[in-house]
């Protein structure tokens, strides 16, 4: 029974799919704190190892392990804070945040003994053209918003007019309601619109980070500078310096195909192509048969001839070197066939010697 160069056919294309990777059984999120350019060039971008984080216990931690400080120069005030995740010291009595919420603030500052904080944290990382932006939101109130009015936000201790006293009523003097509030709402068939709760209700301060590239080969982590707030102190502006803050290409996305998949699929299209045309060629053309259809198959046979004489003779030389043969030197050297060869050289030249004589 010959076998035949086309059954290979089937196994090669089965080869050839399986180097596609298998499609995504579920969706992937795109990882917190990366972002990917929105100009279209697909530079990928991760902050991950900026996130300062405490290590655990007995193990190392590459990463930064402390907190980023910024100090406020001409602001009176200086900050810290932490990109993509909240502060790594414990804080607590953050003005205007309740207590569960202390544990999730990203940047706050120092004023008086009290600490207000500037955002909450996010790991939203956005790309806007060639600029790169983390925002935190949720902060302290701030503005004329924070003024105590009622006598809840008084009990509760939160004390948002520190520094505008003057704006500050009379806790214990009788509040002014207008001709609107006083005038209770009886129109019929109008649903009334559902209220907020008093804290949605008022302003909070906010934090913008501008993040650069920086390829100083020195700088071993981010360095962040304060550069200003708005006239109501309510939005905060810094900018980041960072090596990781450059542009990189994307990593490979789980369920996708890699550029290793594509070259394997590529190269063996090329060898499809290659093996199927070279064989409808010599059996249709040269009405080849057997193994003489492949392309070059001379060349393919020489090739695997010198291949086995490589073999061998590899072989060979590694058994001499385990078990090597006694030769002609061993002989030369042994006494008593050194003794016979001698007797059998003087008796060939006694022999030569008489019939020379006669």
């Amino acid at each position: 029974m010959r076998f035949q160069p086309t059954s290979l056919v089937p196994f090669l294309v089965a080869a050839a799919a399986a180097v596609q990777d298998d499609p995504p059984t579920a969706t992937h999120h795109v990882p917190a704190c990366t972002a990917t350019s929105s100009t279209g060039s697909g530079a990928f971008f991760d902050l991950r190892p900026d996130m300062a984080s405490m290590p655990e216990d007995g193990a190392y931690k590459s990463g930064p392990t402390k907190d980023y400080f910024s100090k406020g120069y001409d602001y009176g005030k200086n900050f810290t804070l932490n990109i993509c995740g909240a502060v790594v010291e414990p804080i607590s009595d953050v003005v205007g945040i309740t207590p569960p919420r202390w544990q999730n603030v990203s940047a706050y500052y120092t004023s008086q003994g009290q600490i207000f904080s500037i955002g909450s944290e996010s790991m939203e990382l956005q790309s806007r053209g060639r600029k790169l932006v983390l925002q935190y939101t949720g902060g302290s109130p701030c503005g004329p918003d924070a003024i105590i009015k009622s006598k809840r936000d008084t009990e509760t201790g939160y004390n948002y007019g520190d520094e505008n006293p003057e704006s500050n009523p009379d806790p214990s003097a009788p509040e002014e309601t207008s001709p609107a509030e006083a005038a209770p709402d009886d129109t019929p068939g109008e649903d009334k619109p559902e209220e907020k709760p008093e804290e949605d209700k008022v302003r909070r301060k906010s934090t913008t980070i501008s993040f650069l590239c920086d390829r100083d080969a020195g700088a071993t982590q981010a360095n962040v500078y304060f550069v200003g707030t708005d006239p109501d102190e309510c939005a905060y502006f810094f900018e980041a310096r960072s090596s990781h803050a450059c542009a990189h290409a994307e990593p490979h996305k789980p369920g996708s195909v890699g550029p290793g998949s594509i070259f394997g699929l590529i190269l063996i299209i090329a060898v499809l192509v290659y093996l199927l045309g070279g064989i409808f060629y010599n059996r249709t053309v040269a009405h080849a048969r057997g193994w003489r259809q492949l392309p070059n198959f001379s060349l393919w046979a020489g090739i695997w001839s010198f291949v086995c004489d490589l073999f061998v003779l590899a072989l060979t030389a590694c058994l001499r070197c385990v078990s090597p043969r006694r030769g002609y030197r061993h002989l030369s050297t042994s006494p008593n066939r050194r003794d016979r060869n001698i007797d059998a050289e003087n008796r060939l030249i006694d022999q030569l010697d008489e019939e020379w004589e006669d």
